[in-house]
């Protein structure tokens, strides 16, 4: 690999001019695609195969009029202090306010809330369903306008009037005043570890290419594949961050070979060769775990896994290309001046790196080995504290409830809870389906057995007349809670009411499903709880694999597996801890604590493995490349950090800027996302790969680096490190020189 990876870096680096027309033909067009491509459509997040979501299906085959999972609003009113809603003056604005509504373009129906008995029992609020013809996305502003239209009228009669449900439901846009404060970070970081801006500018403008191309791209195939919102923001969010980190790692090491006295064209192959070896390995683990998040089964889980690879790999290439093909255009100018001056002065000679005081990565390495046992105790304990708030951990999906108090949502949302009861704005769908029992026209005695059985439910408040289909061998009826929808006892509800109406199963033959967005919500929720452990065993198991093919070690990888685990821990606990305990909400701008977003674990899980890889190879490829060559395990940790401590510091503060840049953002799955993945990459960097990796590996010495000769025999050799590289093209006569020796130890030491 790394040898035709040199000649990649060497092509591009002649043929500068051809990559990059090529490069910005794709940028024109990915820009053209997405801007001439159609509004995308928000889908409704499903989950094929749970019980609620086989309901939903047989309602929009059996009720195909009732649009079950389309746009609905509610209109809640509530009579000014004192008074009722039910009087005359009151109720005149009521319905006078709907009657608006009635024969408005996409709207289906208006209920009068007189009629359906949707009445407070106190008699100060009351509501209105509104049902339209079309989703929440192809409402017209027309449309959304009657409705607020509608609710002012009702406000300027001296009523209080919230709209809540599906139809004021916007898509978040990406871009604004966080992110940029992000990426802002991200140059300042960039120009003060390469001491360059023409080598900040390089990095940040590679990856600007690569994530306007890859956003281009799933915008342009939004509506042929059914691509949200949140899939285009995770594709800007891992192409940012890991486009400017591949292209500074590239970068940093193009700048290394120089200063060793490289002529440009060889440092770019040469850099493209080492640093972009473990640059197509690192982007491979994580294209790997998003794609796998393919087998939860959730198809929106599945296509923010593929839209945030196809990122990841458009970063890799624009690495392996696009960089050394600037490196033509700039050569030395990539280097800091006082680089260039010594590098002049010491043409053709290697210039020395290590004069004068050591680097803050040497220090670091050296303290290290002095207190191995104390540092990985402190960082371990450390971890393992941050770690607890996440046995609490509690999975759901966000509402209304989770919304600003100052949205019409939110306000709608507590309204009904004040007038109806906490479980109000959760109901349950049950579905009677007899289609396949003995006789269809037991469809009315069926159903009234089932009534019975869920009024006899503890913790359901009531339960609405059933409602047939056309056919008459379906039936629909409503159980309203008694708890808030995201509660405990509303998820042990839905249990034992499945678990009641098993024995009506069996008797009679029909089927009787419990659906609703709450149900829904749980059974996600369970299947993403059941799906974290057999998801979490295959990622560590990968881990273990391929860092086993890179570092041609045992130990290496189980540790840097059992890292991997305490960072994503630790991340979990920090989401617990503030968005389920409210410790430092108000920093990142939650109101309302909650369960955690149920896709959360499992998405940050995969996207946490493949750039806790990165960290791994960039700082022990370096150490591996100076072990085999003959230094000490000691000596070689040193030198790992001496080359690559300070680029996978800036690495991470970079990737840690980009993601917390989205925390700003008002969508929930957005800011939870933000949060997990920035303090995750925190932990990881900082803590696993900085103190307890160097720790461990002190206390391991030549062990570290031990594999059976069976697995030595089978195994083949990534060569990720660029051994071959260095055998075959020594960047210089000089070089060659010092290479011999070292390739001899080699030889003894494999032999």
């Amino acid at each position: 690999m790394a040898t035709f990876l040199y000649r990649i870096g060497r092509w591009a680096f002649r043929r500068r001019r051809l990559v990059l027309r090529l490069w910005l033909g794709a940028l024109v067009v990915a820009v053209a695609a997405a801007a001439l491509a159609p509004a995308a459509e928000e889908e409704d997040l499903s989950m094929p195969g749970t019980e609620s979501q086989k309901a939903f299906d047989l309602l929009d085959e059996r009720f195909p009029e009732s649009n079950s999972q389309g746009a609905e609003a509610r209109l809640v009113f509530q009579a000014p202090d004192g008074q009722r809603v039910t009087a005359a003056q009151n109720k005149a604005a009521v319905e006078d306010a709907l009657g608006s509504l009635d024969g408005g373009d996409q709207v289906a129906s208006a209920t009068d809330p007189y009629e359906t008995g949707a009445v407070s029992e106190d008699g100060t609020i009351a509501y209105s369903t509104i049902t339209y013809t079309a989703d929440a996305v192809d409402l017209t502003e027309p449309t959304k306008s009657a409705l607020d239209d509608a609710a002012s009228q009702a406000r300027d009669a001296g009523l209080t009037v919230e709209i809540g449900g599906s139809a004021l439901e916007s898509e978040e846009e990406p871009g604004g005043t966080t992110e940029i404060i992000g990426v802002a970070v991200a140059a300042l970081v960039l120009i003060l570890a390469l001491g360059s801006l023409v080598a900040a500018g390089l990095s940040l403008l590679t990856a600007f290419v690569g994530v306007a191309i890859a956003f281009g791209l799933v915008s342009a195939l939004a509506v042929p594949l059914g691509l949200t919102s949140t899939v285009a923001i995770l594709a800007l969010m891992l192409g940012l961050a890991v486009g400017i980190d591949y292209a500074l790692f590239i970068t940093s090491r193009f700048r290394d070979e120089l200063a060793q006295g490289s002529e440009p064209e060889e440092a770019a192959g040469r850099a493209v060769g080492t640093a972009g070896s473990a640059v197509v390995f690192a982007g491979a683990t994580v294209v790997i775990a998003l794609v796998g998040l393919g087998v939860v089964g959730i198809p929106e889980l599945t296509k923010m896994g593929m839209g945030g690879a196809g990122a990841v790999v458009l970063a890799v290439l624009v690495a392996l290309t696009l960089v050394p093909a600037l490196f033509g255009y700039f050569g030395r100018r990539i280097l800091s001046r006082a680089a260039r001056k010594a590098t002049r002065q010491g043409i053709g000679r290697p210039v020395p790196t290590s004069a004068g005081r050591p680097g803050l990565g040497t220090r670091w390495a050296r303290f290290v080995l002095r207190r191995p046992v104390p540092v990985l105790l402190i960082a371990g304990l450390g971890l393992g504290a941050v770690a607890l708030p996440a046995l609490s951990l509690e999975l759901g999906l966000p509402g209304d409830e989770s919304k600003s108090v100052q949205t019409t949502e939110r306000r709608a949302y507590d309204l009904l809870s004040e007038g109806f009861g906490p479980g109000f704005n959760g109901p349950l769908t049950v579905v009677v389906d007899t289609s396949a029992s003995s006789g269809s026209a037991d469809t009315r005695a069926t159903t009234d057995q089932v009534v019975r059985t869920v009024r006899g439910v503890d913790g359901v408040a009531s339960v609405g007349d059933p409602v047939l289909s056309r056919t008459k061998d379906t039936a629909v009826l409503t159980a309203v809670p008694r708890t808030a929808p995201n509660s405990g006892e509303t998820k042990d509800l839905v249990q034992a009411i499945r678990g009641a109406v098993s024995g009506v199963e069996a008797d009679t033959g029909a089927a009787v499903l419990v659906t609703g967005t709450t149900a829904l919500n749980i059974d996600i929720s369970e299947a993403m709880s059941d799906a974290l452990l057999p998801y979490l065993t295959v990622v560590i198991g990968l881990a273990v694999l391929l860092l086993t093919l890179v570092f041609r070690s045992v130990l290496v990888p189980v540790k840097a597996a059992l890292g991997f685990l305490l960072s994503v821990g630790a991340a979990f606990g920090v989401l617990v801890a503030v968005f389920q305990w409210g410790w430092a909400a108000d920093l990142v701008g939650i109101e309302q604590t909650g369960p955690v977003m149920s896709l959360m674990p499992i998405l940050i899980i995969g996207i946490v493995f493949g750039l806790a890889m990165d960290y791994e190879v960039f700082l022990l490829t370096r150490m591996r490349e100076a072990y085999v060559h003959g230094a000490s395990p000691g000596e070689a940790i040193v030198n790992g950090f001496r080359h690559s401590g300070r680029v996978v510091a800036a690495a991470a503060i970079i990737m840690i800027s980009v993601f917390a840049g989205f925390i700003g953002m008002n969508s929930p799955t957005i800011q939870t996302m933000g949060v997990g993945l920035a303090s995750a990459v925190a932990f990881d960097a900082f803590v696993v790969r900085m103190a307890i990796a160097p720790a461990v590996l002190a206390l391991l010495g030549h062990r570290a680096w031990w594999l059976p000769r069976i697995l030595n025999r089978v195994l083949p050799n990534v060569d990720i490190e660029g051994e071959k590289l260095s055998r075959h093209v020594p960047a210089s006569a000089t070089e060659l020189d010092a290479t011999v020796p070292q390739l001899r130890r080699v030889h003894d030491y494999r032999h």
